[in-house]
């Protein structure tokens, strides 16, 4: 049963967690920094960011990151690459979740806004850093609520019929299918780096605040039936992102029923997660959405 205990020795490492000043980030952050890793945490506030840093069981520094900003993500990019001359693991963790109809700064629809298209530009943004690690990681966290994710439900401007939770659904659908055809790009191109996803289950974290009234007294009287703590909901973002065994590809989550709880292990993503045509159809709109173009990879596909 694996467990924060199997993270192997981390000196040395460099690492960039998103969303890391509290939930499934925090506790990763936590994790990584005990083992030895400096941990980035990319935050958009500096305050909660420099509060969260100095409670790290170990190194980390804060990064400006705000994903609901391309030049935000640009700028924090280039601060990244001044400051440090690799990545080794990069985990795409914040995220929106029950958000009203609105839109980002860049007129994407604010949870495909900041969940997916932010981490693809990020993501995009630091690949030369990755591919200087001779053991680089992407983990990008994902949800159950991918299942019910659709992919007609991909256009990042549209409030068209806007309802959060197929927002958000459509919003974690697209971490999935970045993730694998990243990897399936990486491979492609003969790149060491590997493209891995994961997610918490029923993680008790400050996303529930953003529910409806009825969401939270439903969680507040049986959500501990299906939940656990934010540090348990982590592991499987932990594994994905340090285990030796890990390969590039595959999808962690929670081992108990329905894998809302429980130690984590390798999961199967829902099948359209999986359909090749889907996933570079959303590949392209992300590249022409954010400018980014991930020129290596797309030659080589």
């Amino acid at each position: 049963m694996w467990s924060a205990r199997d993270i192997p020795p981390l000196d040395g490492t460099i690492a960039l967690v998103t969303g890391a000043t509290a939930g499934i980030g925090l506790e990763t952050a936590k994790a990584l920094a005990a083992r030895g890793a400096h941990v980035v945490l990319g935050a958009r506030d500096a305050a909660r960011g420099g509060d969260a840093v100095r409670g790290l069981p170990g190194t980390g520094s804060v990064l400006a990151l705000d994903l609901a900003s391309l030049r935000s993500v640009r700028r924090a990019a280039t601060e990244f690459h001044q400051r440090f001359d690799r990545l080794d693991i990069l985990v795409n963790n914040a995220g929106l979740w029950w958000q009203p109809a609105r839109l980002t700064e860049d007129g994407f629809e604010s949870q495909m806004g900041v969940n997916h298209l932010g981490h693809f530009a990020l993501t995009g943004l630091l690949l030369d850093l990755l591919e200087r690690s001779p053991n680089g990681r992407v983990v990008t966290v994902s949800s159950k609520g991918a299942s019910a994710g659709s992919v007609t439900n991909l256009d990042p401007g549209s409030l068209d019929r806007y309802r959060p939770t197929t927002a958000y659904n459509a919003s974690k659908l697209a971490n999935l299918l970045f993730a694998f055809e990243l990897q399936h790009r990486l491979i492609a191109a003969g790149c060491s780096t590997i493209s891995l996803a994961a997610h918490p289950g029923g993680a008790r974290t400050e996303l529930f605040r953003d529910a409806s009234p009825g969401f939270r007294l439903i969680n507040a009287t049986i959500g501990w039936l299906l939940t656990q703590s934010a540090e348990r909901g982590a592991l499987p973002v932990l594994r994905a992102a340090t285990d030796p065994h890990a390969t590039g590809g595959e999808y962690y989550g929670p081992g108990g029923p329905g894998q809302f709880k429980g130690a984590p292990k390798p999961q199967r993503a829902p099948a359209r997660a999986y359909d090749p045509v889907e996933r570079r159809r959303l590949w392209t709109i992300s590249e022409q959405s954010t400018g980014v173009p991930y020129s290596r990879l797309t030659e080589s596909v």
